[in-house]
């Protein structure tokens, strides 16, 4: 019988727990790769209490729940989970570790997936129980999957070969690469679980998660440069074995944990931040020395060679022109009113299909009405979707995934007739500023994004004003939109990607904002390349950013006076950049307007 109501189905779970001699259970948003976007088939906390956002977790225990969101979602939670459910709770503020170090019941056996955690959360937490001499314990099934009669299976997609055209690089060489890491470290073998980093390696792409051009694929590199890739028969074709080559041998994804456990003796890299405990544990159980270390293909990926940096501005320029004819489209629509979220959504979806490249979204469009645009990471669906209002602030963040390049971009607009209140021009003209200022950032060798994320806050801090999320992320190469290591944004006791050294090659979003809640939400995002920067007399190694997004930003939102001459001059300056390389792409009207949109401050 299907549950149809999430108190009928966390009455469920508790129903199972209690069969399986658990006290509670640990459901967080992940997949045996530790995604952020996860396939269907491993939706469990959406299932389980309706959160539709791409990161939290859920606790379970018999007389209480609670879910953890961080400030993206502090809106999006109490609209989508029940109050009377679960608990809100925020993140970084506290964690599900010191949650259950205070609310596990004395004694008790708490239930975790070793195949949705990683290593460190799991010695956080066995440390947070033991002060209530509590356990944490490993489940063989999941207890959420045990209730969920309807639970889709994962992906049958098949996998492809990304051709070198777009990669810039050989599956050859990214495996000699591997090898010799592993060799200058003594190690015998390294696991790749990521889902990106087995993408990146062996140069194939698919679908089995949405926005995500991906295979569900565990990979083990040898020293000897060799490579076993695991995944599903069903997804395997000629064209597939043909592109791997002999020195790959592919084998069903169920044959994963044997060869796991076939390590016995050796010296195994495997990834903390990247691979589940499961991993860890199945090779310390058979005798394998695990050695911690990044994932190799980490850095390699997020510094994109040539070939990648040519097609990510191949890709921006395409994305910007499908973009600027949607603004056009809205603008000239939406102040007659009639216009909402999700068919301003699907006109930006046709515009970016007619480029006739289109794989696919790099996520679900963030189609945001006034009050809806105050969270961060909205969604709109069919019981949220709202009217767009004339005479309201519109903000819509979108990209697309294409062969060439990955997109990502955010505008705010002011949907007419009437002036936009000062107020409102106000915020957006400090988050202007605060993206110019990073957009503009000179720095050297060895900076951190937590290092430049003051840079975009500034303008807003001297109001006493901030934004709940990071500054920026990295960006894939027809791969995920957000991708690691790097990241600009406050630093939080070493959290991930805050610390990493910015390189030369890495792509990431500049993307400040500001969120009024109940009325309205700012951000402007554009994405930029690390580049080397030459300075006359410079004392060392200086790096900068180079632009990639060219797409008008809504001067009716701007408070001129408080823009300095030289952030007039940067304003410009992009515009007249996006005139150059999306002018051409369009014509009659959408020109007409794109000119306009361009013209000098």
């Amino acid at each position: 019988m299907l549950m149809n109501t999430h108190e009928a189905r966390l009455d469920a779970l508790r129903k199972q727990l209690a069969k399986d001699g658990l006290d509670g259970f640990v459901i967080p948003i992940s997949d045996e790769h530790m995604s952020e976007y996860v396939g269907a088939y491993a939706q469990r906390l959406g299932w389980l209490t309706g959160f539709g956002g791409s990161a939290g977790t859920a606790v379970v225990l018999a007389d209480k729940a609670a879910i953890f969101v961080d400030g993206r979602y502090t809106l999006q939670v109490r609209e989508q989970v029940d109050g009377r459910l679960y608990d809100y709770e925020a993140v970084p503020q506290t964690s599900v570790a010191a949650w259950l170090g205070e609310n596990a019941p004395h004694g008790s056996r708490i239930g975790y997936d070793g195949w949705l955690h990683g290593r460190g959360w799991v010695q956080a937490t066995e440390r947070a129980l033991a002060a209530r001499g509590a356990t944490p314990v490993p489940v063989k099934a999941n207890p959420v999957d045990a209730v969920w009669a309807d639970r889709p299976a994962p992906s049958a997609a098949i996998a492809v070969p990304h051709a070198d055209a777009f990669a810039g690089q050989s599956v050859a060489e990214k495996r000699g690469a591997v090898a010799e890491w592993l060799a200058v470290r003594g190690l015998d073998a390294a696991v790749i679980s990521a889902l990106d980093s087995v993408a990146w390696l062996l140069n194939i792409r698919g679908s089995d998660v949405d926005s995500t051009p991906v295979a569900l694929s565990y990979v083990i590199a040898h020293a000897d440069g060799t490579a076993d890739l695991f995944i599903a028969s069903e997804k395997v074709t000629p064209d597939l074995v043909a592109h791997l080559g002999n020195a790959v041998r592919v084998a069903p994804r169920d044959a994963f944990v044997p060869a796991l456990q076939a390590l016995a003796g050796k010296q195994v890299a495997v990834d903390p931040d990247r691979a589940v405990a499961a991993i860890f544990a199945t090779l310390e159980q058979a005798g394998a020395t695990t050695v911690a270390l990044t994932d190799p293909t980490v850095l390699p990926k997020a510094q994109k060679n040539p070939v990648e940096q040519a097609g990510h501005r191949a890709a921006q320029a395409r994305d910007g022109a499908a973009v600027s004819r949607f603004l056009h489209w809205l603008e000239v629509t939406a102040p007659h009113g009639g216009q909402t979220e999700l068919s301003a959504a699907a006109a930006l979806l046709a515009e970016r299909e007619k480029t006739g490249a289109l794989r696919d979204l790099s996520f679900d469009t963030i189609s945001a009405a006034g009050p809806n645009g105050a969270s961060p990471h909205y969604k709109v669906d069919e019981q949220s979707n709202r009217l767009i209002e004339p005479g309201s602030v519109y903000l819509v963040d979108s990209g697309g995934q294409y062969l060439d390049g990955t997109t990502d971009i955010t505008r705010t607009v002011w949907v007419g007739p009437g002036t936009p209140p000062a107020e409102v021009k106000d915020r957006f003209t400090r988050v202007l500023k605060g993206h110019i200022a990073l957009a503009q950032a000179v720095f050297p060798q060895g900076t951190s994004g937590a290092q430049l994320d003051s840079f975009a806050r500034q303008f807003l801090w001297a109001a006493g004003l901030d934004y709940a999320h990071g500054t920026g992320h990295g960006v894939g190469s027809f791969l995920s939109v957000h991708e690691g290591p790097q990241r600009i944004a406050k630093s939080r006791g070493g959290q991930a990607g805050t610390e990493q050294e910015l390189l030369a090659g890495m792509i990431l979003s500049n993307e400040p904002g500001y969120y009024k809640a109940g009325e309205y939400g700012i951000r402007i995002e554009n994405l930029v390349l690390v580049e080397d920067r030459r300075i006359a007399g410079a004392e060392g190694a200086f790096l900068g950013f180079e632009t990639l997004t060219f797409v008008p930003i809504d001067r009716t939102l701007v408070d001129t006076a408080l823009l300095t001459p030289a952030e007039r001059e940067w304003w410009n300056g992009y515009h007249a950049q996006v005139q150059a390389i999306v002018g051409p792409q369009l014509d009659g009207a959408d020109l007409a307007w794109l000119t306009e949109a361009c013209a000098p401050l």
